[in-house]
């Protein structure tokens, strides 16, 4: 007989970790489908030759350098490895055993995970009919337990995103004594003018903060860093809970010099928007259910046929991320690689509804 864990954490579901068939199409991380921009490469590599050093404990130089391209003070900024690794540094801050986090459902599957592997209770609100988050709902179900709520905006799976006003009222209805995290992991690809910019809402609450990564418009998925912007006592209680040395030295690198290339950057920011609307016109046409995405992934609302959709395009060595009998959600990958999943959608679509 081993030594006993926590007898809770037989509840916690395992976060999955989505498969990588050889040969296979993968689009289901929500990753970048290009290489990092070779002077990032290169930075990494410069990182890597002191790699018998300890990284800077704060990556301070990494905070300078955000802290200008965002203008706000480097007191607002805590760097963290990805910004899920933030995600959770937040619960641990600001919940005890009591304590709850409210997130909606379905979105980011981590909330909900962290919050029960930190001891508190995660409570969810279930989406509009749009896929949306229900930002009244949420604000109504704000209890005198509820320390942190979640916001994804673009939203993971679905990629709808919360317009200003609404979000604007639903950050005046919650208390001052509640923390509105703004996971703005997916923001490089908005197009819709009326998404927010959490940043500004993060400069003018005090219980508002940001979270984004270089994880998926700048290519640096598996380099692992993200950042929070928000009030000076919200990075400082970020960072008191932090990993020591967690974020490496060719990620701090590699993310200082991606900050450099944000031109090309934002370019192919602009080509992944562009593939996205042109897949989405096509699986509307083959009868599919799309809600608009303001990500790099779309969202197919299929519900108990997400296991048959998912598996029909598995055998044509394409993965997609299914989330149980709600959807799967498709990642905007190369061109070539979009097509081929769009042939097999549009067969599927074909075998299911013949004419």
């Amino acid at each position: 007989m081993g030594v006993p864990t926590r007898a809770d954490l037989a509840g916690i579901p395992d976060y999955i970790i989505p498969g990588r068939p050889p040969g296979a199409i993968l689009l289901n991380s929500n990753e970048g489908s290009l290489p990092p921009l070779p002077a990032i490469v290169e930075a990494v590599a410069r990182a890597a030759a002191g790699g018998n050093r300890y990284p800077q404990w704060s990556s301070e130089d990494l905070v300078a350098r955000l802290a200008c391209a965002l203008e706000v003070p480097e007191s607002w900024v805590a760097i963290g490895c990805g910004s899920v690794s933030l995600c959770q540094q937040l619960i641990q801050a600001y919940c005890a055993p009591g304590d709850e986090v409210l997130c909606a459902w379905r979105s980011f599957e981590a909330y909900p995970v962290f919050a029960r592997v930190a001891g508190v209770r995660a409570r969810t609100v279930a989406l509009d009919a749009g896929h949306r988050h229900d930002l009244a709902a949420m604000a109504d179900a704000v209890s005198p337990s509820t320390r942190v709520v979640f916001v994804c905006n673009p939203n993971n799976p679905t990629g709808t995103a919360v317009g200003s006003r609404e979000l604007r009222d639903f950050v005046a209805r919650i208390p001052g004594d509640v923390l509105v995290v703004l996971d703005e992991a997916y923001r490089e690809f908005v197009t819709d003018p009326d998404v927010p910019d959490g940043l500004r809402l993060a400069r003018e609450h005090e219980n508002v903060a940001v979270l984004r990564t270089f994880s998926k418009a700048y290519g640096l998925a598996g380099v692992r860093v993200g950042y929070c912007v928000a009030a000076p006592a919200v990075v400082s209680a970020v960072n008191k809970v932090a990993v020591p040395f967690a974020v490496s030295g060719p990620a701090q690198a590699a993310a200082t010099a991606a900050l450099a290339h944000t031109a090309e950057v934002s370019e192919r920011c602009r080509a992944v928007t562009a593939e996205r609307e042109r897949v989405r016109h096509r699986l509307m046409a083959a009868g599919l259910s799309v809600p608009a995405s303001q990500a790099n992934f779309l969202w197919l609302p299929l519900g108990d046929r997400s296991a048959d959709f998912a598996g029909f395009c598995a055998d044509r060595a394409v993965v997609v991320r299914r989330f149980e009998d709600e959807g799967v959600r498709v990642t905007v990958g190369a061109r070539e690689d979009n097509d081929v999943f769009v042939r097999a959608a549009e067969e599927y679509a074909a075998a299911e509804c013949p004419n």
